[in-house]
């Protein structure tokens, strides 16, 4: 993992209200307890599922008592829950997480896709342009390069609806960060393997020679949080994922050391 500098993010976040779209989700949980270390005032948090929002912000009011946290049950898809949130709250960062990302399911509802990962994101930009919020981070995914999926071009899409709200909307820095499979994450190949192992195979793998980059959903959170303190407007930023590494063979090597040949 790579390890970064924090001193910087002391004087990023304190006393900064943030909000988190998709918070209950794998990135988004990790992103908001990341940020609530170093001491924002507030902490939106923007979440779809009842469940997810629930167990996070009992889990930041016992890490965090001092924080103020303002979970709210909305859907990005619905321009005018985003648009009460932003107006009420006037946030000084929005961290876009919320997406579908499973490859297979979205194959199987490409309108669902659109709707969030497009339409959602587009809502989400739009919000932040309207009330002038000093910076937005699209977090995207590696998939969105040259896509081959419904997945990954909803979230190009995504990408290039934030470049263009740039462009035309200069009071606002957006950026989007882009990158691998989060290990452990929602959707991550990992669980799924160890899932399936333990039920005694088969293990899927869809073919022999695709390889994925991994990092840890800590240093992923750490790097979006970064790229959003750093960013000047416009950029997408790809991660450096270090190598990449052959999923069959990921396969195999878990299948053994699990006690299978």
């Amino acid at each position: 993992p790579i390890t970064l500098d924090q001193t910087w993010m002391n004087e990023t976040f304190v006393n900064k209200t943030i909000m988190i779209t998709g918070a209950g989700g794998s990135i988004g949980s990790e992103l908001c307890c990341q940020i609530a270390m170093f001491s924002p005032e507030m902490i939106v948090l923007f979440e779809q599922t009842e469940l997810f929002l629930y167990e996070l912000e009992m889990k930041l009011r016992l890490q965090f008592p001092a924080i103020i946290l303002k979970p709210i049950i909305g859907d990005v898809r619905d321009f005018s829950s985003l648009d009460l949130a932003v107006s009420k709250h006037k946030p000084d960062y929005i961290f876009h997480a919320a997406a579908y990302k499973h490859v297979p399911l979205m194959e199987s509802n490409p309108g669902e896709a659109v709707l969030t990962n497009v339409i959602g994101t587009t809502n989400a930009a739009m919000v932040a342009a309207k009330y002038k919020v000093p910076r937005f981070v699209l977090i995207s995914t590696d998939k969105a390069v040259n896509p081959t999926n419904i997945m990954g071009a909803t979230k190009r899409a995504a990408e290039i609806a934030c470049q263009i709200c740039a462009e035309e909307y200069p009071d606002t820095k957006f950026m989007v960060v882009r990158f691998g499979n989060v290990l452990a994450s929602s959707g991550s190949v990992i669980p799924l393997f160890k899932k399936q192992i333990a039920l005694g195979g088969p293990v899927t793998v869809t073919h022999k020679e695709v390889v994925r980059y991994f990092m840890s959903i800590p240093e992923a959170a750490q790097l979006v949080m970064q790229a959003g303190a750093m960013g000047c407007g416009g950029e997408l930023f790809v991660l450096e994922m270090g190598d990449p590494v052959n999923i069959f063979d990921l396969a195999t090597d878990m299948i053994r050391l699990s006690g299978f040949n």
